[in-house]
């Protein structure tokens, strides 16, 4: 559906007609294949990924599938055929994941950067929520309103990075205009905004009063979800870039080539195993194999707030 609703404002409202619209499975390595060799891409930017965390937790397989292997397949076939650059879109979950899908894109960052120096210019870029994105808490908030409430948040203290749709959209395609490869590029994303705030202002704006029009009532945090999100480690390191907006990290740890060809051999035999446990379906394989891909990857129970709050009203 939003592939058909990209297509129609490009060609309806923006009338550009110079463009393809392709359905396909990023992880069906032969479709893609026939996708890289048709149209030979000079630029990829690759955001096609799984991004609900709590469906994700319920569904670690197509989080493997979807967001690790579609991603390697993409990625490697920008290098056979020799894209110029290509940027992966990434997120804040990524830094010391504590679900599968951060843990996922944590493993995606890892694979590109095993992949740059062969002649295709690969980047990440890390950012946290975009306002009115497909799944995006506003619109539900909205609804949630509209319907007489109660509008429903899971914790009275949980945070969130926000930056709206032409803001990630831009800052990505500059982050790729600049990055000499192997890069992870951080957005700056201001000051982390706590949700029952952003909540009480929705409705004052809609004319109502919080908890006396509409209700607001907490329900707990939803299985690997953080209380605050992070954009960077204490181990990592970021200078500035150019761009008042964007930063990057100043080492992924790798300085040698031997180093960096020993690292990618057991990346790839620990992913191998992922694939064979998302193949028959065994979460509890995914996980401890993610564990040792990604070794800060904590279980969603270390991060989980005592339910005492669900159901209170605010």
């Amino acid at each position: 559906t939003n592939l058909f609703h990209i297509q129609m404002e490009l060609e309806k409202e923006l009338n550009y007609r110079e463009c393809n619209a392709v359905l396909c499975n990023v992880h069906d390595r032969q479709h893609m294949n026939f996708i890289f060799q048709k149209f030979r891409p000079q630029v990829v930017f690759h955001a096609a990924a799984y991004k609900h965390v709590p469906m994700l937790e319920a569904n670690p397989r197509e989080a493997v599938f979807n967001n690790i292997l579609g991603a390697q397949v993409t990625m490697e076939l920008s290098l056979e055929f020799g894209v110029d650059r290509f940027v992966l879109v990434s997120t804040d979950k990524a830094v010391r994941p504590a679900n599968i899908m951060g843990t996922s894109k944590r493993v995606t960052e890892l694979i590109m950067q095993t992949l740059q120096g062969n002649g295709t210019k690969f980047m990440a870029v890390r950012f946290g929520n975009v306002v009115g994105s497909s799944g995006s808490v506003v619109p539900i908030f909205r609804k949630q309103i509209e319907a007489g409430g109660p509008v429903t948040v899971t914790h009275p203290e949980m945070t969130r990075y926000f930056m709206t749709i032409p803001e990630a959209a831009q800052l990505i395609i500059q982050a790729g205009a600049i990055g000499e490869g192997g890069e992870i590029f951080i957005l700056e994303m201001g000051t982390p905004v706590r949700i029952a705030d952003m909540a009480k202002d929705l409705i004052r704006l809609s004319g109502k009063e919080p908890d006396k029009d509409i209700r607001i009532i907490f329900t707990g945090p939803r299985p690997g979800e953080k209380l605050n999100e992070e954009l960077i480690t204490a181990d990592e390191n970021v200078i500035k870039t150019n761009h008042k907006k964007i930063m990057v990290l100043k080492s992924n740890g790798i300085s040698e080539p031997e180093e960096g060809r020993k690292f990618k051999e057991r990346l790839y035999e620990k992913i191998q195993m992922l694939y064979q446990d998302s193949e028959r379906n065994d979460a509890q394989a995914i996980r401890k194999h993610l564990k040792e891909i990604v070794p800060e990857f904590s279980d969603p129970a270390e991060y989980q707030v005592p339910r005492a709050h669900a159901a209170q009203q605010s």
